[in-house]
């Protein structure tokens, strides 16, 4: 019989931990921006798209205001797509300027930092930000570029044959986050 590999996952965050953490990075976010007004909350496919909602949702119902955000796609300012490859790209869509703007990109998890520095790039083509930060759900470690998340769920140490899944309903009809790995049975 073939060698198979085998998926197993231990969950990191529930449904109810997650949702937690979410209002608790908005509530960082929050803190750490003066003036709400200049906030753009920027998704990078794909689930951190669907983050940027709901960080969206939960700073305008801690400030009463609502927040401007957006999805920009950075898989073509990639340096490593060889290695990691194409995919369709998703449109960007910015809702009004980057300039002069308080922005904060928003991931999943953070791994090589790669993502991240191609995200940087694509934004600068879009306008000059007063500031840019960054918000990730989860650290897993193994940066390769200097990028280190201002805000973040959870730091979940990895190996390299270990994968982080945020699971959210809108995509995958659950939520969580599970620590996958792969095992060869032989």
């Amino acid at each position: 019989m073939p060698d198979e590999a085998v998926k197993k996952e231990v969950e990191i965050l529930s449904k109810t931990e997650l949702d937690r953490t979410i209002k608790r990075l908005a509530s960082q976010v929050l803190e750490k921006v003066p003036n709400i007004d200049s906030l753009l909350l920027i998704g990078i496919p794909t689930r951190g798209i669907y983050l940027s909602k709901l960080l969206a949702k939960y700073l305008e119902e801690l400030s009463g205001k609502s927040v401007e955000n957006g999805c920009l796609d950075p898989t073509f300012h990639r340096d490593d797509l060889s290695r990691v490859g194409t995919r369709i790209g998703q449109a960007t869509d910015l809702p009004s300027s980057v300039d002069n703007r308080e922005v904060v990109l928003i991931d999943d998890v953070i791994y090589t930092g790669r993502t991240i520095k191609a995200a940087l790039e694509a934004l600068h083509l879009w306008g000059r930000a007063k500031r840019v930060t960054l918000v990730a759900m989860v650290d897993r470690g193994h940066r390769e570029v200097p990028i280190q998340p201002d805000f973040c769920g959870r730091v979940v140490p990895t190996s390299k044959n270990e994968t982080i899944d945020l699971r959210l309903r809108e995509v995958d009809g659950e939520e969580g986050v599970f620590l996958c790995k792969k095992t060869i049975n032989h």
